[in-house]
C-alpha cells in the first residue's frame, strides 16, 4: 500500500514539477491526480474531497513567501494538508507506565504485543508482558515465545480461565517492573462480554494508555472498532498493523483519523523489530519522497554502535569495497534496506530494485570474500582483474562468478549513491527539506 499511493503522490508532484507554469488548470491536475491516489488507497471520499477543496482554495488564493517559488509553495500546501488528514501521533513517554491492548482476533494484537515490548526495552526499561487472553487457544504459549526471543518476562497461566485473576498474579509478580504491557482477549467481532471484560480489565490495572490494535486490511471500517472501544474504555492511541499487505491501508489511517485517535505505531512486518513510531510529518514526507530524516536517526541511534557507520562516506565522492560493507553491516542492524532508503529525501527519484537484494546469506558470503581480498583491493576495487578475482575466489571457497557478482553490486551501490548526492553534491530535495522545517 505504503509503494503503491507513495509511487502515485510522487508522480503527481512530478507532474507537477514538470510544468512551466503553475496556473488554476496545473492545481486542477494535481487535485485530480491526488484524489485518484487517494481513492485507490481506500481513503474515505468525503475526506478526499475536503482535502481537495482546502489544497485548490489555498493554492490559489495564498500568497507564496519570498523564500519560495509557486511550485514549492503548492507542494508546500499539499504536504500540510495531507498531515491534516491523518491527524496527529500519540505521544509515548519513556516512564513507568501500564498500557492495556484492544483489538479484535485477527488483528495481530499479540505479535504486536511482544513489539511494543520490544520498543521499551531498546529505549532502556524494564518491561513485562501479561497474557490476559483466555480464550484463544494457544494465545500464552505464542506470547510467551515472541517474548522469549527478545528476554521479556512474559505471565500467563494457560489452565486459569479469568482474565482478572490471571491479571492481579501478574501484577503482583511484575511489580518491580517499569512498563508492564497487558494483551487482552480479542473475538471475532464486538461481543458485548468482550467489551464488559475490558472494561474490569482497564479498571484493575489502572491502565495509563488503552492502545487498540487494528488490521490495516479493515480500510474505512476500522472506524467503527475504534469507536466501540474507545466508547467503553476511553482509547487514547492506535496501532495499525499489516500496512505492507494491503491496498486499504490509507482507509485505516484516515478511519483512526476521523475518530481523533491519535496512532502510536505502524506495524510492517512479522519480527519484533517491525514497529515504527508514528510520526505524521514523518509519515507524509517519505510518502512524497521527501524522507524522514528523524526516524533515520533514531534507527541509527538504537541499531548502531559508535564507530561503526561513517555516513559522511554517504555523501563522499570516493566509496570502497570497503566502505560498501561497513555500510550494508550497519543498514543490516537498522533493518530492511529499502526501509532505510525510503528515510533519505530522494526526491522523486526512483532507485533501482537491485539495490534491496543483499539478504543476510549472500552479506555473509560477501563477508568471506572480502576476507579473502588485500587492503588495497578493498580500498581500489579497480585493482581486481580477472587473476586477482581467480585467487580470491580460491581463498574464500567460492567461484569467480560469486566474486563478479558481489563487484556488480559493488558498482550498483556506487551508482546510486552518486545518483543521491546529485550533480550539486547534496540530496536533491535537501534545500526544499530546509524550507519546509517548522511549517506547521
Amino acid at each position: 500500500m505504503l509503494d503503491s499511493l507513495s509511487t502515485s503522490l510522487k508522480d503527481a508532484l512530478k507532474k507537477l514539477a514538470g510544468r512551466t507554469v503553475v496556473d488554476r488548470a496545473a492545481v486542477d491536475e494535481l487535485v485530480k491526480d491526488l484524489q485518484r491516489a487517494l481513492l485507490s488507497a481506500d481513503v474515505n471520499v468525503k475526506l478526499v474531497m475536503e482535502l481537495s477543496k482546502a489544497i485548490r482554495t489555498r493554492s490559489l488564493d495564498e500568497a507564496p513567501s519570498k523564500v519560495m517559488s509557486v511550485r514549492e509553495h503548492v507542494l508546500r500546501i499539499v504536504y500540510q494538508e495531507l498531515v491534516r488528514l491523518i491527524w496527529a501521533s500519540t505521544d509515548v513517554k519513556l516512564e513507568p507506565q501500564v498500557i492495556l491492548m484492544a483489538g479484535l482476533q485477527g488483528s495481530g494484537k499479540t505479535t504486536t504485543t511482544a513489539k511494543v515490548a520490544r520498543y521499551f526495552q531498546k529505549k532502556g526499561l524494564k518491561v513485562g508482558v501479561i497474557c490476559a487472553d483466555t480464550f484463544r487457544p494457544g494465545a500464552y504459549d505464542q506470547l510467551f515465545t515472541l517474548c522469549q526471543r527478545i528476554n521479556v518476562p512474559c505471565f500467563g497461566n494457560p489452565q486459569e480461565k479469568d482474565a482478572l485473576a490471571i491479571t492481579r498474579q501478574g501484577l503482583h509478580s511484575f511489580k518491580d517492573l517499569e512498563v508492564l504491557i497487558v494483551d487482552t482477549q480479542g473475538r471475532h467481532a464486538l461481543e458485548a462480554n468482550l467489551i464488559q471484560e475490558i472494561i474490569e480489565l482497564n479498571q484493575l490495572v489502572k491502565a495509563t494508555h488503552r492502545w487498540l490494535v487494528v488490521d490495516a486490511a479493515l480500510g474505512q471500517q476500522a472506524s467503527e472498532q475504534a469507536r466501540r472501544f474507545h466508547e467503553a474504555i476511553g482509547i487514547d492511541g492506535v496501532i495499525i498493523t499489516k500496512m505492507d499487505g494491503t491496498a486499504k491501508g490509507g482507509g485505516a489511517l484516515s478511519a483512526v483519523a476521523e475518530t481523533k485517535s491519535g496512532i502510536v505505531f505502524i506495524g510492517q512486518g512479522e519480527t519484533s523489530e517491525d514497529l515504527e513510531r508514528f510520526d505524521p510529518d514523518g509519515f507524509i514526507s517519505r510518502l512524497l519522497g521527501m524522507g524522514d530524516l528523524r526516524a533515520l536517526a533514531e534507527r541509527a541511534e538504537e541499531a548502531i554502535r559508535a564507530g561503526d557507520m561513517d555516513a559522511t562516506t554517504l555523501m563522499k565522492g570516493k566509496f570502497t569495497l570497503r566502505d560498501m560493507y561497513q555500510q550494508l553491516e550497519a543498514l543490516n542492524k537498522m533493518g530492511p534496506l529499502k526501509q532505510i532508503m525510503n528515510m533519505l529525501p530522494l526526491g522523486n527519484m526512483e532507485l533501482p530494485e537491485g539495490v534491496y537484494d543483499v539478504t543476510s546469506t549472500k552479506m555473509v558470503r560477501y563477508r568471506i570474500i572480502m576476507d579473502s581480498m588485500t587492503s588495497a583491493e578493498l580500498d581500489d576495487p579497480s585493482l581486481i582483474n580477472s587473476s586477482r578475482m581467480q585467487r580470491i575466489a580460491h581463498g574464500a571457497g567460492s567461484t569467480p562468478d560469486e566474486v563478479r557478482e558481489l563487484l556488480k553490486y559493488y558498482k550498483l551501490m556506487q551508482r546510486t549513491i552518486k545518483g543521491l548526492r546529485g550533480a550539486g553534491g547534496k540530496f536533491n530535495m535537501q534545500r526544499l527539506m530546509k524550507r519546509f522545517s517548522g511549517m506547521q
